[in-house]
């Protein structure tokens, strides 16, 4: 493919600009996209809440994201975004997780599952009020009670624990107001003391709760590993949050290519220590990335092409270009 001038770059680059200036999403259909797209309808999920910043300069950008786990990675679902430092308040996160309920319903979560700063008396009495089963971890300096009731350091609880043995405690502890279950492990590699409290039957808590890694997987797809979001200049909230959408859809897009190598016998390399070379992710973004940029076709056939694995029968090329002329149409109406 040949360069690209400057001139057309800077001409795109005002296109792109004007978009995010002027075009508006709706989040529950992008939500519902994703919901379609991976055949979740009919399942059972656990989700994930958890947080990501970055700085520009003076101002601060904080993600606020509730994802669903799916095989072996975790898909962004909902978000929100502020201009702050530090941790999520009750407020925004029961907003951030009523999104999810009043679009697909209670009954399609399995769990909710969190880190040590999803934490606090309201949020839990929130969750076991509105019976949604959660497993978050909880500092290992917070208090509660033993078994006789009296209040306690909760590491003491866990004392005696060597790297990779676990406890399941008995019975109900006192949690910031709220009775709950608590397990623990030590963990192997660096003998950190992981707790983690629930309003279910404890006993797969732990297993559960380990889930959560994979939100830190599709963090680093969105940033460093991937889409690079944190280099982006634009502070304006309401357009990185159109970003995230656009970036959401693309993400999907990359895994469902992934997946789809791999059914075409286009396996993921594995390294000498046994782990895989790239992410199902990469394995997609790689090939759509290099279609892009090798190819010499026109727009039309490209779309085509790049669009086979996430449609089931495969769409003609027919579709495909109507489908773009169909984009184009509404993208000339609303510049007028």
């Amino acid at each position: 493919m040949s360069s690209i001038s400057g001139a057309k770059q800077s001409s795109r680059y005002k296109r792109l600009q004007r978009f995010f200036r002027g075009f508006n999403f709706d989040f529950n259909q992008i939500a519902t996209f994703v919901f379609k797209l991976f055949s979740l309808k009919d399942g059972k999920w656990y989700l994930t809440i958890d947080r990501t910043d970055w700085q520009l300069g003076k101002t601060v950008i904080n993600i606020l994201m509730l994802a669903i786990i799916y095989e072996g990675v975790a898909i962004p679902i909902y978000w929100s975004l502020f201009r702050k430092k530090g941790n999520s308040n009750t407020k925004e996160r029961i907003e951030l997780l009523e999104k999810f309920i009043n679009n697909f319903g209670k009954d399609k979560i399995s769990g909710l599952l969190g880190d040590r700063e999803f934490i606090g008396g309201k949020w839990f009495e929130y969750l076991k009020k509105h019976k949604i089963p959660f497993f978050i971890r909880i500092k290992t300096n917070a208090i509660t009670t033993n078994a006789q009731g009296k209040e306690v350091d909760i590491r003491l609880l866990f004392l005696g624990l060597k790297p990779g043995e676990y406890r399941i405690l008995e019975g109900e502890r006192k949690l910031w107001g709220n009775e709950l279950y608590l397990a623990g492990i030590r963990l192997t590699k660096n003998g950190e003391l992981l707790i983690v409290t629930t309003n279910e039957s404890p006993e797969n808590a732990l297993s559960i709760y380990l889930l959560r890694w994979k939100i830190e997987t599709l963090f680093a797809s969105l940033k460093t590993r991937g889409f690079r979001l944190e280099e982006t200049h634009i502070i304006n909230l309401v357009r990185l949050k159109k970003i995230l959408a656009l970036l959401t859809i693309t993400f999907c897009w990359a895994y469902k290519t992934g997946e789809w190598r791999i059914k075409n016998h286009e396996e993921i390399k594995i390294k000498k220590h046994g782990r895989k070379e790239k992410s199902i992710f990469r394995h997609g973004l790689d090939w759509i990335r290099k279609e892009v940029w090798d190819s010499n076709i026109s727009i039309e056939h490209i779309l085509w092409k790049l669009l086979q694995p996430i449609f089931i029968p495969p769409i003609s090329e027919f579709v495909a270009e109507s489908m773009l002329d169909d984009c184009v149409f509404k993208q000339s109406i609303e510049q007028k």
